[in-house]
């Protein structure tokens, strides 16, 4: 049980990963700026947060994914990892 909602866990912050990175990469080519530029800009004008939470999009089609394959406790870890980016998205807001 615990090795299913770990394994959950890890896809979960892999999606976010993954998610923050196409979306700096869809804005910098709607932006016409580059990769690094474009992650410099939100992390300078303090605006992180909404990148990381625009990345936690593709956790919603891997919850659903477990979901429809009958792996719940994996489920679980996805909600964790979203969980998780949602904390660290309000910390980096408020501070």
């Amino acid at each position: 049980m615990k090795k299913e909602i770990g394994i959950g866990f890890i896809t979960g912050i892999i999606a976010n990963s993954l998610g923050i990175v196409l979306c700096i990469f869809i804005i910098s080519l709607i932006k016409d700026f580059s990769f690094a530029e474009t992650f410099s800009f939100y992390r300078r004008t303090d605006s992180l947060w909404m990148i990381i939470t625009l990345g936690a999009l593709p956790n919603l089609a891997v919850f659903f994914g477990f979901l429809r394959i009958n792996r719940e406790y994996r489920a679980r870890g996805v909600l964790l990892a979203t969980f998780l980016t949602a904390i660290i998205s309000y910390i980096i807001y408020f501070n």
